[in-house]
């Protein structure tokens, strides 16, 4: 976000932390389903169970090191700009966020067709970067290898930022994101991990079609598998 200059008045700052400290557990009441943006402010929240979904680039500081500055604009415009489109293909996706080289969502699923939906979209989210790849290396550029995190459970959401002022975002806070970004990490890290890993709650709401797509890996305690999108996946072997 952008930030403008502002006076400090350490007054007005301890009236805001007291007014926070002060107000009522009460005020943070547990959904089954992701509440309206409006509805938050700066002194409530929302225990919501939902799914976050959590792609990121193996190997970027070798990438960063190859290519000149205007060669890796290129790359990460393409693949975060396309990412977006892709998670935006679910119809619950709430909200987007862009992490470094990293981008994850987070999407409410209160039913379990819900999970089956985003389970499509990390398979098309591999299919594009497998369609990426060979655009790159058709421009001589490196491809690129990454890890797919889902996963389902609690998360508190609330309003931060500064209050008056205009600049606030929503945070999701507790181990559900934390989770999605561990099991991204684990995606395409060594051989015997494959690119997308998922929770075993998540893995248990999956209709059992895509149960079959993956399999138990049981050092990371999770599923993994290499799963695509079949139209998406016709393209790339027309033009691999």
């Amino acid at each position: 976000m952008e930030a403008n200059y502002s006076y400090y008045d350490f007054n007005k700052s301890i009236e805001r932390v007291d007014e926070v400290l002060d107000g009522s557990d009460a005020s943070y009441e547990d959904k089954k389903s992701i509440p309206l943006r409006s509805s938050l402010t700066f002194n409530n929240g929302y225990y919501v169970d939902c799914s976050a979904i959590f792609i990121d680039i193996r190997g970027s500081k070798d990438l960063n090191e190859k290519h000149t500055r205007p060669v890796l604009a290129k790359i990460y415009k393409t693949y975060i700009s396309e990412l977006i489109a892709v998670l935006k293909s679910h119809l619950k996706i709430n909200e987007l966020y862009i992490e470094g080289d990293a981008v994850w969502g987070i999407c409410d699923t209160p039913k379990k067709k819900d999970v089956d939906e985003l389970f499509s979209v990390g398979a098309k989210a591999s299919s594009l970067i497998d369609i990426l790849n060979i655009k790159y290396k058709k421009k001589g550029y490196s491809e690129l290898t990454v890890g797919i995190g889902i996963s389902y459970g609690s998360s508190l959401m609330i309003k931060s930022g500064y209050k008056g002022s205009g600049i606030n975002e929503v945070v999701w806070l507790g181990k559900l994101v934390g989770e999605a970004a561990k099991l991204c990490s684990y995606g395409n890290k060594t051989y015997s991990d494959s690119e997308m890993m998922v929770s075993n709650v998540f893995y248990d709401n999956l209709n059992d079609t895509y149960k079959k797509l993956l399999s138990k890996n049981y050092e990371r305690d999770c599923y993994h598998g290499c799963v695509i999108n079949l139209s998406m996946n016709e393209w790339v072997e027309n033009n691999g």
